[in-house]
Formats: structure tokens, sequence, C-alpha cells
């Protein structure tokens, strides 16, 4: 089932209408997990970093022993291609993707053979200005690169996010926010996390364990250019039930306000409504 609505997919070098079949049982993708992708946003005729998004999915491609065939360049002419066809103020969510066709030894490794490709594109609204969550604990944690791919935005790194999710759920919260292997902060089960005290802005540091986003890195960015301070650093749940603001940071959003941690409450603060503004300001004037 789709996320969005009004679907095209680019398939074998060409723009289809709607969600198409694209790959088959006996790909290597369908049934040994070796399917990447990447999200990107297109908003009132913005695309912000969408290079960015066409690089990492390449680099993702790579992670799985996959040899990724699209450059960035011609990625994203394919994905604007695409995007042509959408009316004026549409919200789009643009997902590149390869998966392993063919089998290599013992038919676990992918095959050394070119790696399916795809574009999707979907109508998904952006939340209202109003949208904030409630967040918890969960029992499962981000794994490390020994025991995952934690390196590359990939398909099977998911059922792990959706018990996380699924726990939340069952609280009653929208979702959780998860600690790495050494029971330190790391992101939510959907995003990275940022805490905001004392008017100053502080993020986990990238130890490996979750995929440092795009987003966040352009949060980080925007928020030092505008004269704030912002740590990366080793955090704790500790410090975010101490938090004066907390938000979520990933693509799909950009910035999810978080309202409460448990029982713990905050307001929709300042530095998380500027964070918002700044990130649409610079994807405005790229």
């Amino acid at each position: 089932m789709a996320t969005g609505t009004n679907i095209r997919t680019f398939f074998d070098g060409a723009w289809h209408e709607g969600d198409i079949p694209i790959i088959k049982g006996a790909d290597h993708g369908a049934w040994l997990g070796s399917n990447v992708f990447d999200g990107a946003r297109f908003v009132d005729g913005l695309a912000p970093d969408l290079d960015k998004h066409c690089e990492r999915v390449n680099r993702s491609a790579e992670a799985l022993m996959l040899d990724p065939t699209v450059a960035t360049q011609d990625m994203v002419e394919i994905i604007h291609e695409g995007l042509a066809s959408y009316p004026p103020g549409a919200a789009v969510y643009i997902r590149p993707m390869y998966w392993g066709l063919e089998c290599g030894m013992a038919a676990i490794v992918p095959g050394a053979g070119p790696p399916g490709f795809a574009v999707v594109l979907e109508e998904v609204p952006m939340p209202p200005a109003d949208h904030a969550i409630g967040v918890t604990t969960t029992r499962f944690r981000r794994p490390v690169l020994e025991d995952a791919v934690v390196n590359a935005k990939a398909a099977c790194l998911y059922p792990n996010n959706a018990r996380m999710l699924a726990e939340a759920r069952s609280r009653g919260f929208q979702n959780a926010l998860v600690a790495d292997a050494m029971g330190n902060l790391a992101e939510s089960a959907t995003a990275n996390v940022f805490l905001v005290k004392d008017g100053e802005v502080f993020t986990p540091i990238a130890n490996g364990t979750f995929l440092a986003g795009i987003t966040r890195a352009r949060h980080i960015s925007n928020l030092r250019a505008d004269g704030l301070t912002v740590h990366e650093t080793v955090l704790t749940f500790a410090d975010a039930r101490q938090a004066d603001e907390v938000f979520l940071s990933g693509n799909m959003s950009k910035v999810t306000p978080v309202t409460a941690f448990d029982d713990t409450t905050y307001p929709v603060g300042p530095v998380t409504r500027r964070a918002r503004q700044l990130y649409w300001d610079r994807a405005a004037s790229a």
C-alpha cells in the first residue's frame, strides 16, 4: 500500500503513471533484502538538498555490495523530469531506490550485474504547522556496524524501527526515543533528534549507530549560521527530560516538535520554530 497519492514511477528508463510492479520474485532484493532507498522532498517548487539525497542512495547501494548505475546529476535530472507533471504547490515525496537483481556466491551476496533502479514520486502533504508528537522509550536499540548495515539507508533496517514504533504506539505515543548500543540517546525510531537547553542546541554525536541525516546536517549549519551554539555530543535520556525544547529532524517533515516525553512536557519553543523557518528560508535562497 502506498504512502501517498498521484504516484509516478521511473523504471526501465521511462516514467510511468501509477504504482507499477518493479521487482520480481527471484530478484535478490525480493528475498534477500538488498534494497536501499533515499527520501527527498518537493514542496512549493523547492527540492532542498536533492543532489545530496541522490549521492547518498548511491553510497547506500555500495554499502549493500551493489554497483550503482545512475550518476548523481543524471538522477537529479530524471527526478525533475518526473516532478514537472505535478501541479504548483504539490508536496511530493521523492524516493530513488536500488535492489539486487542477481545472486552471487551461495546466493546470499548480490551478483556482479547491475542492480534494479527506480524512482517513485507520490504526493504526501507536509504536516500542519501545529503538528506535534509525544514520545516514549523502547527496549529495542540501534545496532552497530558489526551487526547491521547502519552506514546505509537500507530497507533491512526498518523492521527494527517498526518494532520501536509499534511498542511506542501501544503505550499511546507516536514515536520513541532510542538508545544506541551503549545506552545513550541516539535518535527516534524515524528521525534524528535535537534538544534545546538554555538557548543552546544539542544533538547526539554521529557514532556509527544511526544515520546522521542530510536534514540534520542542514539544521546544524543553519542554526550555527544564525548565531546559535550547536553541540554534537553524547546525550542521555535524562538530558532529554531536562531539555527546554525537543524536536525531531527528518526528510518527511523536516521539523517535528516533541511536546511530551513520557510524563515530561515541552512547549513548541522559539528554537524549534526558528529551525523550521531557517530551513525553508535557506531552501528558497539556494
